[in-house]
This record gives structure tokens, sequence and C-alpha cells, in this order.
């Protein structure tokens, strides 16, 4: 069982050391102790509250698609020459960077500023682990 400390808690939620403390006050989150005394949470248990807790924006485009890694975010940068653009989504904290052709950029009017979904179809997805983590 992974024992996760507060301002890791925190980190993962998107929310502050002082909010976890609150949700430990008033049960949504339950605590206890390490071996060190510090206030440590059950990673099973905050994974099923940040599940619960995330609110995916609305994915405007309306298309039905077998993806299921679909992020909703603005565009914040698009770097382009006559062929090839690079195109930046700010997706909640995540970034989120597409190459494409200039023309896709064009036909699709991407600029900073536009809501866009960055659909992600992939067989090749890493996992890390913190190093020294127990496996």
């Amino acid at each position: 069982m992974a024992l996760i400390r507060v301002s890791e808690a925190a980190r993962f939620l998107g929310v502050s050391d002082d909010t976890v403390r609150r949700w430990l006050d008033n049960g949504t989150l339950h605590g206890q102790k390490d071996r060190q005394g510090r206030l440590v949470i059950d990673g099973v248990e905050l994974a099923a509250v940040a599940q619960s807790q995330s609110q995916l924006p609305q994915d405007p485009t309306g298309v039905g698609s077998s993806a299921r890694n679909r992020f909703v975010g603005l565009v914040t940068n698009v770097v382009m020459d006559t062929v090839m653009a690079q195109v930046e989504l700010q997706c909640g904290p995540f970034r989120v960077v597409s190459l494409m052709s200039s023309e896709a950029v064009r036909d699709l009017k991407l600029e900073p500023g536009a809501v866009a979904t960055a659909v992600i179809k992939s067989t090749n997805v890493i996992i890390e682990i913190p190093q020294g983590a127990k496996p």
C-alpha cells in the first residue's frame, strides 16, 4: 500500500495542503501516521478521491471517437513555417504539443486563445515511477 504525504497529495489533486487537511478533518479523506509520525493518506483512497474530484471541460467537438485520451484546452502557441507547424495547448495543468501540417493549422483556425481538443491514440504509453519507489 502506497502512503502519500499531505503535500504530495495536494500536488496530485491540484489543491493546497490546507484543502487536503480540511478534507482529512471533515472525513473526505482518512489519514494515518507513518513510521516517522507524519500524516499520510492511503494511495488507493487518494486515487479514488482524485478520480471523483476530476472535472473535465466539455469536449466542444461533439465527435464520437474510440480514443479515450482526450484533453480539452486552450491553444497557447503556434509556430508555423510553410509546411509544418508546432501547436501547444494548455489542458489544465498539462502542456500538450502537437506537430502537424501548416495546412491543418490554417484549416482548423488554430491560434492562441482558441479552444481545441488534443486526441491521443497510442499503442506506446510509458509509465514511470519515482526513483527509489518500491514496485
